[in-house]
């Protein structure tokens, strides 16, 4: 499957492009162009537009180009009967994109998926944090104990990952050893929950009642809660009905109502000393625990399904001179330092560069939403725009991060983007619902695991090409993300 990539060979640097303007720059108030269209029709329509006639990045493009403009109206989907109102204003440059950020001007109750919100049914009654505006007192109780729980587990993230991809590194070369190539996403599935459940009980699931059905019961979980935004691209489907079946109506909970339940009695069986500790500060026992799922489960789980075959399918599209110099890189400091520690990983800079350029050019959550919490003023590139209080507002990252104002050529990976002056560039990467350069706190929405993300990632490429030498992928489309299947798999020499 042809793909646009590009090995890192020629350093593309920041000066090569306009830089963006000021904060303080002067730019015209103008309105902001678009339309919703006829009420219920209009919104049905560029539902369609989305999902089938042109896709979400032609959907997205197609009006950039219509308008003129990076900020305009549209509907988002689900639209009827899902979302009482899909009007929405995007925000598509890297400019514009971080008023979502800014919690003293934009709301972010219950808009973690967009215009609608699953019934709190899947999270045993509650709204879990990701839902919770910063301005809700239980927002800083349950984010100030998620940030200070990861600080506890800081000196187990290495050592566990480190011992989650040995066993993913043996299983692939059996399958490529018996098979000739692997289908790598459901690996990483299975390496992702055993990470995620060792790290935060102490065990492996296949010492509880999971067995090793886990990743199955959250993918099931999270796809009751997410099919209003996706497609499940069967071209023996008929587009109309797959709409009608997945963008329409809710999917009920009680379908999923044992799986929950078993994921849920599992983390509250071995999670005993995190629960202890969520009561201790004031967090019901049973508030913890559905707030602990959800972490494990949709931000953790769910963000490693997409993010991890993500990663490998650019290093692997990237080609065999990025992979030696990665290579190269990563076993010269790994000898030096005598080890994969903080401090040595802290020494590659192509591969934290690498890592990044991941992030921009596909980030594992794509959309962001806020609501305005006054009228406020919004700047693009070349003009500013007034949003009136209550009104929606929408950001597709992958446009932010491949802004062509900010980004040479924003489409190609380039593995060396951010090393040397390209750092200056970091804060342009939106991945954690925040700027790359800032750090989460109880006051913003900011990912709180934004940095051990990034940690995995890059440990992800140390232990990977410590072991092999170059790799090549074959890669796809997912309901969340990018499927890959490793096709060749050169042992180090």
């Amino acid at each position: 499957m042809s793909s646009s990539s590009s090995s890192s060979s020629s350093k593309l640097h920041p000066s090569s492009h306009q830089p963006p303007p000021s904060p303080g720059s002067k730019r015209p108030l103008l309105e902001i162009p678009g339309t919703y269209g006829s009420p219920f029709f209009g919104a049905i329509k560029d539902r369609f537009d989305y999902f089938y006639n042109q896709g979400q990045d032609g959907f997205f493009q197609t009006q950039i180009q219509k308008y003129g403009s990076t900020v305009f109206r549209t509907n988002m989907p689900p639209g009827p009967f899902m979302a009482s109102n899909p009007r929405v204003i995007a925000v598509l440059d890297a400019i514009s994109f971080p008023i979502l950020f800014d919690t003293s001007k934009v709301e972010k109750k219950n808009v973690l998926d967009g215009t609608y919100m699953p019934s709190t049914s899947f999270t045993g009654g509650y709204r879990v944090c990701a839902y919770l505006d910063p301005s809700e007192p239980t927002h800083s109780t349950l984010k100030h104990f998620f940030l200070s729980l990861l600080a506890s587990l800081h000196h187990k993230f290495i050592p566990t990952f480190q011992t989650t991809l040995s066993d993913l590194f043996t299983v692939i070369e059996d399958e490529i050893s018996n098979k000739g190539d692997v289908y790598f996403n459901t690996l990483s599935d299975n390496m992702s929950f055993e990470f995620v459940f060792r790290l935060l009980c102490g065990k492996s699931p296949s010492e509880t009642k999971l067995g090793s059905k886990g990743p199955d019961l959250v993918t099931t979980w999270l796809f009751f809660q997410l099919h209003p935004l996706i497609s499940l691209g069967l071209k023996f489907v008929p587009n109309f009905l797959e709409d009608l079946l997945l963008h329409t109506f809710p999917l009920p909970f009680f379908a999923v109502k044992s799986e929950y339940k078993r994921l849920y009695d599992a983390f509250y069986a071995s999670a005993g000393s995190i629960l202890d500790a969520a009561e201790k500060n004031g967090i019901k026992r049973d508030e913890a625990c559905h707030n602990l799922v959800f972490l494990a489960g949709f931000n953790a789980f769910g963000g490693m399904k997409a993010w991890i075959p993500a990663l490998i399918k650019w290093v692997g599209l990237a080609g065999e001179s990025l992979h030696r110099r990665l290579a190269n890189e990563i076993r010269t400091v790994v000898k030096s330092e005598g080890g994969v520690t903080l401090s040595s990983l802290n020494k590659m800079a192509l591969t934290k560069s690498v890592v990044y350029e991941a992030l921009r050019i596909e980030p594992p959550v794509p959309y962001q939403y806020g609501k305005a919490k006054e009228d406020i003023v919004v700047h693009s590139h070349d003009a500013s725009y007034p949003i009136k209080r209550g009104e929606m507002i929408f950001g597709y990252q992958p446009s932010a991060t491949k802004d062509p104002r900010v980004f040479a050529n924003p489409e190609q990976f380039v593995g060396d983007r951010f090393v040397g002056d390209g750092e200056k560039l970091i804060k342009y990467i939106y991945w954690s619902n925040g700027r790359e350069s800032d750090d989460p706190t109880v006051e913003n929405k900011q990912c709180p695991a934004k940095d051990l993300v990034v940690l995995l990632s890059r440990v992800m490429l140390v232990e990977f090409f410590q072991r092999y030498d170059t790799f090549t992928v074959e890669i796809g489309k997912l309901l969340l993300g990018s499927s890959v299947t490793i096709k060749s798999l050169t042992k180090a020499t």
